[in-house]
């Protein structure tokens, strides 16, 4: 059976998590102290962090990682686009959402940071999530009418802005009525631990 061991309030597990219970699948998810990560899951990773995914004899890190292999392994609901180009560019999405937004989060989920770089970063991220604002406006995905990886990778930011004390100004609207119909899925829903749940108002 695939295994994963998810940090309870980690943003990049909470991912894996939501693409596992869009898939519907048999899984199995071990729940891991984010400040006191046990031997087993540091054994399977030179970097000592989650997500974990490991299945049989494999194993791999990185949310991003993980979340593909998931997408290919079950390829039903199929979440990465099936053309060779709007895939690429999906790609190129993540990766921007990786240094523009979830750079900003690990200063945020940082406890050394100062408060200087952590108003920053929340200044950072809201400004980013505007530039959205239109895009979704007209849009019910990322992708269009077909929700996709792209809506999976930025839900947990999204839930997580109250709890990280981001603002976005009453232009980005689109913003939150998209936040609102990504959280109705019942996959994202399901996806949640009861740290998180807890976590918006």
């Amino acid at each position: 059976m695939m295994v994963l061991y998810s940090g309870t309030t980690d943003p990049f597990s909470h991912r894996c998590r939501f693409v596992l219970f869009e898939k519907g699948m048999d899984f199995e998810i071990r729940d891991v102290d984010m400040f006191n990560i046990p031997a087993e899951v540091r054994a399977m990773t030179p970097y000592g962090t989650v997500p974990v995914l490991n299945e049989r004899d494999l194993i791999l890190y990185e949310a991003n990682v993980i979340d593909e292999y998931i997408d290919e392994r079950f390829p039903h609901p199929q979440l990465m686009p099936p053309d060779p180009i709007t895939r690429a560019r999906t790609r190129m999405f993540i990766y921007g959402f990786e240094r523009e937004l979830y750079q900003p989060v690990r200063v945020l989920e940082n406890h050394a940071s100062s408060e200087e770089a952590r108003e920053a970063a929340r200044k950072s991220i809201s400004a980013q999530l505007q530039q959205f604002s239109g895009h979704l406006a007209k849009n019910k995905y990322f992708l269009g009418e077909d929700f996709s990886m792209l809506d999976i990778c930025i839900a947990p930011l999204l839930w997580r802005l109250d709890y990280y004390k981001i603002e976005l100004p009453k232009t980005a609207k689109a913003i939150q009525i998209y936040a609102e119909r990504v959280f109705s899925r019942p996959a994202f829903m399901e996806s949640m631990t009861p740290s998180e749940k807890v976590m918006r108002r």
